[in-house]
């Protein structure tokens, strides 16, 4: 079964070009989300993970509907190796239910890991940029030496602003609220749009 994914980032924005397309292109069920791509939480796309079953393939606009980072795009895909279902983007030359598309989707691998090592990179000398400037602002209180040291990266990474938020979520192993809770002992203002979580979304079935 061919099974559409489609997303937007917000309400403004139109889902018709995305779903239209998919109609076309032979999906039976079309799950939609109306949410940024850099949040972790879609529920539509959790749903569409839960349902999916070997030998279904997913179909989507562009990648970029799909994975919040090529990291994250990749490890979804492979994840969906595993279970037997394949991934068609109809404005990328990915179909991962051929081996044409399989070998560029290997490409992108080498490219997340590129992308990994780069990342990994930037968190050390993020580490060494925030002890430098350790005794700027204040050093918080009541926090571990090794939690300092991760709180003083946390501030750089984030006044950095070449991160999202979920990226140094995942390279400095901390949840959302440590995140926030280092920033204000940093003295960091966080944006209220930052902290907002959008939840709305809707599920679709096209007969």
């Amino acid at each position: 079964m061919k099974i559409g994914y489609a997303r937007i980032s917000t309400k403004s924005q139109n889902l018709d070009l995305q779903i239209d397309a998919l109609k076309k292109s032979g999906c039976e069920k079309i799950y939609k989300d109306i949410i940024s791509g850099s949040l972790s939480n879609r529920p539509a796309l959790d749903k569409l993970l839960e349902d999916v079953n070997k030998n279904d393939v997913i179909v989507i606009w562009k990648l970029d509907r799909l994975g919040r980072s090529l990291k994250n795009l990749v490890d979804l895909i492979n994840t969906l190796n595993e279970k037997g279902v394949g991934i068609q983007s109809l404005n990328d030359p990915v179909d991962t239910t051929t081996a044409q598309g399989r070998l560029i989707f290997n490409i992108f691998g080498s490219l997340a890991e590129f992308e990994r090592e780069l990342i990994k990179e930037r968190t050390i000398a993020g580490l060494e940029a925030a002890r430098e400037k350790g005794n700027v602002g204040g050093r918080p209180k009541g926090l571990t030496k090794k939690s300092q040291n991760i709180a003083l990266t946390a501030e750089y990474l984030y006044k950095e602003e070449k991160l999202s938020v979920n990226e140094i979520l995942d390279q400095l192993a901390i949840g959302r609220a440590t995140l926030y809770r280092y920033l204000k002992y940093r003295n960091v203002p966080v944006s209220a749009n930052v902290q907002r979580k959008t939840t709305k979304h809707e599920i679709i079935e096209v007969v």
